[in-house]
């Protein structure tokens, strides 16, 4: 049966310190790094999450066995050609787009054939951006319209390849990273800038990655094969999911929070970088970096008078995951906001801009959409009081966890769907909504 959520008042006032779980992102990625490594791989506050669990089964699927419990996560690699499994395995990816495409690298050189498969959201997304640069290295790919299920059967042979990553992905980017490490020679990638988690787990492992950065590409370069031994890694807590926090706090009177231990990543902070833009109260404490990550605790305070924003471009990669959030801050900001070139929100778990802007609409804000573009017309007296159902959004995480924010900020009775899309990415969302006050049935 469906769960649902009802919210019928807004959040009284709050000061409140929060501890978010550990960033999805540098989960994954750990877990497919930790597998291929020789021997055991430690990780402390690993997200608790059903994506988390998807990459864990996956590698279980491919021969490698981890434990888990309330303190960590330990994996036993068996280095870059450890895997074993038998052939037609099947894996399923769930609801995650990271672990999907990222395994297409990890299965360069795989003799036997994957079986990919993810839930009725994923199974709707664009695999063709990994599906490309994987068939130059020589992987044997079979799929139709270039979604899942896909089957995937390496090559005995890898051979390296030169990259125009174009989309701003770091799920591309990391696939073609993934695979370099199993291919002899020297895999080279020019990619828009976009999040460089796994370029910094590489470069905490020693391993043989060229980094330049340039006014609009990154150059990058891998020179594979090179094992590497299991390593221990403290994952901190997920900017994605702290910004929900953050734009309940400012638009929530009289509030204040303190998010500790945060990754403030700069790849991944570009809505930090947008709402001081438009005067938002935000400051980052207790600044500290850890293997190559950037650490801070996030202080944010109720802002009275948000501006509204044209958007950067180079914004766009640093904020694609938060859009959403941003899109409802503006709703509320003095002036008309313009965002250009996001049609990358389109090919997310729901066609996000598409949601956006119903969204809003329902609210009563006055919206103008593009194929690309989105204008939002602010009012900074924006109340709601009417009665909102939230549902059919493809079971979209980002889209269930932004509906809780404006019917806590904004008012007005609340009927959310499908509120188990949740635990794709913060099962405990709803519980740290309560601990500030929030009443939600």
């Amino acid at each position: 049966m469906k769960k649902i959520a009802h919210i019928n008042e807004k959040i009284k006032s709050f000061n409140k310190k929060i501890y978010i779980p550990g960033d999805k992102s540098l989960s994954i990625r750990w877990i497919l790094m930790a597998s291929q490594a020789v021997g055991t791989s430690i990780a402390y506050n690993l997200l608790e999450s059903e994506d988390v669990q998807s990459s864990l089964n996956a590698i279980k699927k491919l021969g490698i066995n981890y434990k888990i419990n309330k303190k960590n996560c330990k994996i036993y690699g068996k280095g870059l050609n450890g895997f074993s499994f038998k052939n037609n395995t099947t894996i399923n990816a769930g609801n995650s787009g990271t672990l999907a495409r990222l395994i297409f690298g990890l299965l360069v050189k795989s003799k036997n054939q994957i079986i990919l498969k993810g839930d009725q959201s994923l199974s709707k997304r664009d695999f063709s951006r990994v599906i490309k640069p994987m068939r130059m290295f020589g992987q044997n790919i079979k799929s139709k319209k270039q979604k899942l299920p896909i089957k995937i059967k390496g090559t005995s042979y890898p051979r390296p390849i030169n990259f125009n990553e174009t989309k701003g992905s770091a799920q591309v980017k990391s696939c073609v990273l993934l695979a370099a490490m199993k291919t002899p020679g020297k895999t080279k990638i020019k990619s828009i800038p976009s999040r460089d988690h796994t370029e910094k787990l590489f470069k905490y492992l020693k391993l043989p990655i060229r980094i330049s950065k340039g006014k609009k590409l990154d150059l990058i370069s891998y020179k594979g094969v090179k094992n590497y031994k299991g390593f221990n890694y403290v994952i901190p807590g997920d900017i994605s999911s702290s910004s929900f926090f953050i734009v309940l706090t400012l638009l929530t009177k009289n509030s204040k929070i303190l998010i500790k231990n945060v990754n403030v990543n700069k790849s991944r902070t570009g809505i930090i970088d947008i709402l001081k833009m438009m005067k938002a109260k935000i400051i980052l404490k207790n600044k500290k970096n850890y293997n190559g990550e950037d650490i801070a605790d996030i202080f944010v305070q109720s802002s009275n008078k948000l501006k509204s924003i044209n958007c950067p471009l180079k914004m766009n990669s640093r904020s694609i995951d938060e859009f959403l959030l941003i899109f409802l801050t503006c709703a509320t900001a003095n002036g008309v906001s313009k965002f250009n070139k996001i049609g990358e929100l389109r090919n997310k778990e729901t066609d996000r801009l598409k949601f956006a802007n119903n969204f809003l609409n329902k609210m009563g804000v006055r919206t103008k959409i593009t194929n690309n573009s989105f204008k939002i017309y602010g009012n900074p007296n924006l109340k709601l009081n009417k009665k909102y159902k939230i549902e059919k959004f493809d079971k979209d995480h980002r889209a269930c966890m932004l509906s809780f924010i404006a019917a806590l900020a904004l008012g007005g009775k609340w009927a959310i769907h499908d509120i188990d899309s949740i635990n794709t990415s913060f099962p405990n969302f709803i519980k740290l909504l309560k601990s500030l006050g929030a009443k939600i049935s």
